[in-house]
């Protein structure tokens, strides 16, 4: 199938749809309509990639994440989502290398720079991964979990003052928010203290 075809792009059109649906195993279904045909075509990896990671299918979103990368090595969304996946697990290196190239790639990305910041703070780079989740902020000024990640970097850096008021105006955007309640009561000033290990 080639992927500039009309059939192609009206199908990549309706996985996108569905995506933004949140209905991922349908796009996941019209994806690998297109991949039985093309199994090269980078969009539809992409997208594949995308609504496995939202899906929660890590594996799965990293092998197409790769996948896209030894066709293209200039996907942003690829070098994100396997930053994302490192930075889960906790392989701030990996996770650094892998954010910084996608925001090499697509720069001023709200959402790489919340994870490329939040992978900074935790790989002992304290103020550049502050520095960096508030230029996150400053993209996108009201992300319930930019908020938070800035929150809870700022609580373990013992500025609970500002931490709380994050926390606050997260809950104020998304009021069913566990993670925002819990900083929000631990960093209270009549509260004590806590520290918590919140995973993005």
């Amino acid at each position: 199938m080639d992927p500039s075809t009309e059939e192609t792009l009206e199908l990549l059109t309706e996985a996108e749809e569905l995506k933004l649906a949140c209905q991922h195993d349908d796009a996941i279904d019209v994806l690998e309509r297109i991949l039985s045909d093309d199994p090269e075509n980078i969009v539809a990896l992409e997208e594949l990639a995308e609504n496995e990671l939202a899906l929660h299918r890590f594996e799965r979103a990293r092998i197409a994440a790769l996948q896209v990368l030894h066709l293209h090595d200039e996907s942003y969304i690829a070098h994100y989502i396997l930053g994302f996946l490192e930075s889960r697990d906790e392989s701030w290196t990996n996770a650094i290398q892998e954010l910084k190239a996608a925001n090499k790639l697509h720069s001023n990305n709200a959402e790489i720079l919340r994870c490329l910041g939040w992978a900074l703070f935790h790989k002992d780079a304290s103020v550049s991964g502050i520095v960096t989740l508030e230029r996150a902020l400053n993209l996108d000024s009201g992300n319930p979990l930019i908020l938070c990640d800035l929150a809870v970097v700022y609580m373990q850096s013992n500025e609970c003052g500002k931490a709380h008021s994050l926390f606050k105006r997260a809950l104020e955007l998304d009021p069913e928010n566990l993670r925002a309640e819990a900083g929000f009561r631990a960093t209270a000033p009549t509260k004590r203290r806590m520290k918590m290990k919140i995973k993005i």
